[in-house]
C-alpha cells in the first residue's frame, strides 16, 4: 500500500472515531455526523484515485446511481418511515459485503492464490452479509406492516440444520478454495437463516432487531475488509459492529429481556395478568381538549411521553407548537424518552428533532423518572407498554420487570389514544384506569391541535 494511501485511510479512520464519539451527546451530534461524513468523503476520494482502480467508468456509474437514489430517499421518505429505511440500509450494506467478498474470492480462486485469510474472511462476509440482507428485508416488511408472519412448528430444527449446512460449506471453502461455487451455496444458506431468524420476531422487538442487524452489517463489512486487505474497511466495519452490539444490549436491558430470548424465543404476548374487563370496568374517565388546556394553563411543569402513536399520527409538529405555547407562558416542558419507544433505536428523538424540538428538552428514562412526582401534568401520546405499571406490580405480566416510565406518579396523567386497545404486549394497561389518569380519545395530531387552540383561548 502506498504511503499516501495509508495516510488517507488513517485520516478517514480518525474522523470516523471522533465523529462516532460526537454522536454520543446531543450538543455534539451534528458536528459528529459532519465529521463522519467528511471521513467517508476522504475514504472515497483516496480509494478512487488509487492507481489499482480498474474502471473509473464503473465507479462514476455507481456514484451517479447512488446519488439519484439517495436524493430521492432524502426528499421523499417521511420521518415516520425512518425505521423501514434504516432496515433497508442495513440490508444493502450486508448485500454489498457479500458481492465484494465473492468477487475477491472468485478472483483469487481462478488464479489459485487464495490464502487462509481470504477464505475465512470470505466465509464470514458471505454468511453474515446474506443473513443481514434477507433479515433486513423481512424487518422492512414487518415495519411497514405488510408482513405479519410468525414462527411455525419445527423452526428451531430448521435453524440447526441450516447452521450445520453453513458449517459444512465454510469448511469446504477453506479446505478447497479453488471450488469457488461453495461461496454462493453459503450465501444462499445465510439468506435462508436470515429469513428463519427474523420471521418469528414480533413487532415489539423491532428496535432490538434493527440494532442487531446494524451490528451485523458492520461485521460483514469488516470481514470484507480482511478479504480486500483494506484497513479502513476493517476499522469502519468494526466501529459499526461494536456500536451496534452496545446499542442492542441497551435495548435488551430496556426491555428486561436477553438477546437470545429476542432472537430465538417468542415475543411477550398477553398470556398473563388481568383481563380488560377487570382493569377498565367503570374506572376509565375521559376528558376534553378544553379541560386539558385548563390543567396545562395552571401547571408549572409538564412532561410529554411520546410513543409509536406519535409517529403514526405524525403529531410531532403539533406537539412542537403546543410546547412553544406552554413555554411562552413560563411552563417547563420536557419529553420523557423510553429507549424502546417506537420502531427503532432513537425513533422518538429523530421525530422530535425533525420538528425542531431542542434536544435539551429530551430526557432519558433514568433521568426523568425521579421527577414525575414533581410533575403537574404528564401527557402520554401514543405510548402504551413503556408506561404500563403492571411491569412493576404484576409478577405474572408478560412485561414484568421491564423498566418503564413512572408516569403514574405524576399529579395528573392525560393519555391521548384512539381507544383502549393494548400495545404490542397484548395486555391491558392499569394506568388508563388510575384515579389520576384522564383519557383523551382521538387521533394524536388532531387532539394536540385541539389542545393548542384551547390553550390559546384561555
Amino acid at each position: 500500500m502506498n504511503d499516501w494511501l495509508a495516510v488517507g485511510y488513517l485520516i478517514a479512520a480518525t474522523l470516523f472515531i471522533v465523529g462516532l464519539k460526537g454522536l454520543g451527546r446531543p450538543r455534539s451530534a451534528v458536528r459528529g455526523n459532519q465529521l463522519s461524513a467528511l471521513g467517508m468523503l476522504v475514504a472515497v476520494v483516496v480509494t478512487v484515485v488509487d492507481d489499482e482502480i480498474v474502471s473509473y467508468g464503473v465507479i462514476a456509474a455507481g456514484l451517479a446511481i447512488g446519488t439519484v437514489v439517495g436524493s430521492l430517499l432524502a426528499t421523499r421518505v417521511r420521518m415516520t418511515a425512518m425505521p423501514e429505511l434504516v432496515a433497508l440500509f442495513n440490508g444493502f450494506g450486508g448485500a454489498a459485503s457479500v458481492f465484494v467478498a465473492a468477487a475477491s474470492f472468485l478472483a483469487a480462486g481462478d488464479t489459485g492464490s487464495t490464502s487462509d485469510q481470504v477464505a475465512v474472511a470470505s466465509v464470514l462476509a458471505a454468511l453474515i452479509g446474506s443473513m443481514t440482507f434477507t433479515g433486513s428485508v423481512l424487518a422492512f416488511a414487518k415495519l411497514r406492516e405488510s408482513l405479519n408472519g410468525g414462527g411455525f412448528a419445527g423452526l428451531r430444527l430448521i435453524h440447526v440444520l441450516l447452521g450445520l449446512a453453513a458449517i459444512g460449506c465454510a469448511v469446504m471453502m477453506v479446505v478447497d478454495p479453488e471450488s469457488t461455487g461453495w461461496i454462493w451455496v453459503l450465501a444462499a444458506i445465510g439468506a435462508a437463516l436470515g429469513v428463519s431468524l427474523v420471521l418469528p420476531i414480533g413487532g415489539a422487538d423491532m428496535p432490538v432487531v434493527i440494532a442487531l442487524l446494524n451490528s451485523m452489517s458492520g461485521l460483514a463489512a469488516s470481514a470484507a475488509g480482511f478479504v480486500l486487505d483494506n484497513p479502513l474497511l476493517i476499522i469502519g466495519g468494526a466501529l459499526v459492529g461494536a456500536s451496534g452490539v452496545i446499542l442492542t444490549q441497551i435495548m435488551c436491558v430496556a426491555m428486561n429481556r436477553s438477546l437470545l430470548s429476542v432472537v430465538f424465543g417468542e415475543a411477550p404476548t398477553g398470556g398473563g395478568g388481568d383481563q380488560d374487563e377487570d382493569v377498565y370496568a367503570g374506572k376509565v374517565r375521559s376528558t376534553s381538549a378544553e379541560d386539558v388546556a385548563m390543567m396545562l394553563d395552571a401547571s408549572s411543569r409538564v412532561v410529554v411521553v411520546p410513543g409509536y402513536g406519535l409517529a403514526v399520527a405524525q403529531a410531532q409538529h403539533a406537539v412542537r407548537d403546543l410546547t412553544r405555547q406552554l413555554q411562552d407562558r413560563g411552563v417547563e416542558v420536557v419529553f420523557g424518552i423510553h429507549p424502546v419507544a417506537g420502531r427503532m433505536p432513537g425513533h422518538m428523538n429523530v421525530l422530535l428533532a425533525e420538528a425542531e424540538i431542542d434536544y435539551e428538552h429530551l430526557v432519558e428514562m433514568t433521568d426523568v423518572n425521579p421527577t414525575f412526582e414533581q410533575t403537574d401534568v404528564t401527557i402520554v401520546l401514543g405510548a402504551n407498554d413503556v408506561v404500563n405499571p403492571a411491569a412493576r406490580t404484576d409478577p405474572s405480566s408478560p412485561i414484568a420487570g421491564m423498566p418503564i416510565l413512572d408516569v403514574d406518579k405524576s399529579r395528573v396523567v392525560v393519555v391521548i389514544k384512539r381507544s383502549l386497545s393494548p400495545g404490542f404486549a397484548g395486555i391491558p394497561n392499569p394506568l388508563f384506569a388510575a384515579e389520576n389518569t384522564l383519557m383523551l380519545f382521538g387521533d394524536g395530531k388532531a387532539a394536540i391541535a385541539d389542545i393548542s387552540k384551547a390553550v390559546a383561548a384561555t
